[in-house]
C-alpha cells in the first residue's frame, strides 16, 4: 500500500533529525518539498537523492490532484518543509485532507516543531494552551485581539520579525503592559533567546535591540483569580445574611 510521509525537519539544528526521518527520506519515491532550495542543502547534507518536487502554499491547489494520482499509483511520497513539521502554519493540510477522502494512508513522524519547545521554555502555565500560529494581517485582526483579551488558556503565536515590535505594543493595547510573555526566537541555534517578562518590558527591549531570526511568542492567559475571590466573598456575604 502505498502512503504519504509527514517527515518533519529540523527547525535549526541539523542534529534534531531522526534516524527515520532520514530513513523514509532515502527510501520515498517522491519527496515534496517547500522550497526545493533550501531543502536540497539538507539532503545533501544527510546524502539523501530522493528526487523532489515543489509544493508550497503557491500551488498546492494545482498539484494535489497529480500527486494523489502517484499515490494510488503505488508510490510513497513524503512531505518536508523548509523546517518543523508540515502543516503547522505551513503547506500540507489540503495534501493530507485529500489523502483521507481518497482512502490513501498518511504517516506523520514525530519531530522538531517551534511552539512546543517555545511554551516549555516560557515557564508559563502549559497544562492548557492555545496554538494561535500568525494572526490576520489587516482585516480581522483586532476582533483577534479583543478575542484573544479574554483567553484564559497559555496562548502561542508565530510573529515575523519585522513585525515584531508593532505585535509586542499591540499586546500592551490589548492584553495591559503587565501580561506575561515570552518571545523565543532562533531555537535550536546558536544564538537562542528566550525573552520573558512584561508586555512593556519586553516590548522595551526589542524597540531597542532590533530582533532577528525565527519567532515564537508565548502570552500568558487572562488571569481569573481576583474574580474568583470576589466570587466567594460574595457567597460568603449571602451566608452571613
Amino acid at each position: 500500500m502505498s502512503k504519504l510521509y509527514i517527515v518533519p525537519t529540523p527547525i535549526g539544528n541539523l542534529e534534531d533529525m531522526t534516524f527515520r526521518a532520514i530513513r523514509i527520506l532515502k527510501e520515498a519515491d517522491l519527496i515534496l518539498a517547500e522550497d526545493t532550495r533550501t531543502s536540497g542543502k539538507l539532503l545533501k547534507h544527510f546524502e539523501i537523492s530522493t528526487h523532489m518536487h515543489s509544493h508550497h502554499m503557491h500551488n498546492e491547489h494545482k498539484t494535489i490532484e497529480n500527486v494523489i494520482a502517484r499515490l494510488k499509483a503505488g508510490e510513497n511520497i513524503a512531505l518536508i518543509s523548509d523546517a518543523g513539521t508540515p502543516a503547522i502554519s505551513d503547506p500540507g493540510f489540503l495534501l493530507t485532507r485529500a489523502c483521507v477522502e481518497n482512502g490513501i494512508a498518511v504517516e506523520c513522524l514525530p519531530g522538531a516543531t517551534a511552539f512546543v519547545p517555545a511554551l516549555v521554555n516560557s515557564g508559563l502555565p502549559n497544562d492548557k494552551f492555545i496554538f494561535e500560529g500568525f494572526l490576520p494581517e489587516k482585516k480581522g485582526r483586532q476582533t483577534r485581539y479583543l478575542e484573544l483579551a479574554e483567553e484564559t488558556r497559555t496562548m502561542i503565536l508565530y510573529v515575523s520579525p519585522h513585525k515584531l515590535v508593532k505585535t509586542l505594543a499591540e499586546f500592551v493595547t490589548y492584553f495591559g503592559e503587565d501580561r506575561q510573555i515570552c518571545v523565543s526566537r532562533e531555537l535550536s541555534k546558536l544564538h537562542e533567546e528566550n525573552r520573558r517578562g512584561t508586555a512593556k518590558e519586553v516590548l522595551a527591549h526589542f524597540e531597542k535591540t532590533a530582533p532577528r531570526g525565527e519567532i515564537v511568542v508565548v502570552v500568558a492567559g487572562k488571569t481569573i483569580v481576583k474574580e474568583a475571590k470576589k466570587n466567594k466573598f460574595s457567597k460568603d456575604e449571602e451566608k452571613e445574611e
